[in-house]
């Protein structure tokens, strides 16, 4: 009896417990992960490995908001770091390619939402220590890197949903670039380069480029997630959305924030006006062109295209 008792008192408290824990908010972001060494030698491999971990664990374990996500809701992007020097046992140069993608409303296809290159990355890793970070002060300079990329993703997405709705993660974007002024390291000035981190989050947080963040808005909205109910509507939509950022080109040419934005939708773009009408594919090749000129050649497979 006293055993049935005792085992009782445990089902009791193991009830109890499921049923007032507060509900576990899923992490927001579905992150792969790889850290690639083509051209380092002579350093020891596992180091690798243990920082790819790391970064791992960093992107996918952290909260980077106040909100709840499902776990079909995360959302799926991925880092490639690519070491091309290790001058020191724990000093590295890199490139970072950071991609980001959005699940298309009652479809199973992803959009290229982010592709970006940072081709100028130095930081430093010690083995096994673990990768803190605050917002508000610089204390390393890859947690900076992945909590600014991280906030970056996390603000398009909501951009894509709703018309400015991700301001407050572009915010603490740049609450990090401010935070880095103090880094020995490149990237985070607005003297060094006009194609940097600071330029990035500058350019999508001044309102002379609202009209970049309303074309990602209605890119998404009006056009990719109704594709499923009217393939015509929905490219005349996207039709409407590049002559904003033709638009917004032209008031602020050669801006990193639209080229970033073209790189990512390039390709989509292509497939998409492909199967369009004449007029369609006439009028976004000329688009895209005036865009994206250095990659005219590609966009003249829509017209090729029956």
């Amino acid at each position: 009896m006293k055993k049935q008792a005792k085992y009782m008192r445990q089902l009791i408290i193991i009830v109890l417990f499921i049923f007032f824990i507060p509900s576990i908010k899923a992490q927001e972001l579905n992150c792969s992960v790889m850290v690639s060494t083509p051209g380092v030698v002579g350093t020891n491999k596992q180091i690798y490995e243990t920082m790819q971990k790391s970064i791992f664990e960093f992107m996918n374990t952290r909260k980077w908001t106040n909100y709840s996500f499902k776990a079909d809701e995360r959302i799926d992007c991925s880092i490639l770091i690519t070491i091309s020097d290790a001058p020191s046992g724990d000093d590295f140069v890199a490139s970072i390619q950071v991609q980001s993608r959005r699940l298309i409303f009652n479809s199973s296809y992803n959009s290229t939402l982010l592709n970006i290159m940072d081709k100028n990355v130095k930081f430093r890793y010690i083995e096994f220590q673990p990768l803190d970070f605050s917002e508000s002060t610089y204390s390393s300079e890859l947690t900076s890197l992945l909590a600014y990329y991280a906030y970056m993703i996390i603000g398009l997405d909501f951009d894509s949903f709703s018309n400015s709705g991700g301001t407050v993660f572009f915010e603490k974007a740049q609450t990090i670039v401010n935070s880095a002024q103090s880094s020995i390291y490149p990237g985070w000035k607005a003297y060094e380069d006009l194609k940097n981190r600071y330029w990035l989050v500058e350019n999508i947080l001044n309102k002379s480029y609202a009209p970049v963040r309303k074309f990602l808005y209605a890119y998404y909205r009006t056009g990719l997630d109704v594709m499923y109910s009217n393939n015509e509507t929905a490219r005349n939509q996207i039709a409407s959305a590049l002559e904003m950022l033709q638009n917004a080109n032209r008031d602020k040419p050669n801006s990193y924030l639209i080229q970033v934005m073209v790189s990512a939708k390039s390709d989509e773009i292509v497939n998409i006006f492909s199967q369009g009408t004449p007029m369609d594919k006439t009028k976004v090749v000329n688009i895209m062109n005036e865009l994206d000129p250095a990659n005219s050649s590609k966009y003249k497979k829509i017209l090729e295209k029956n």
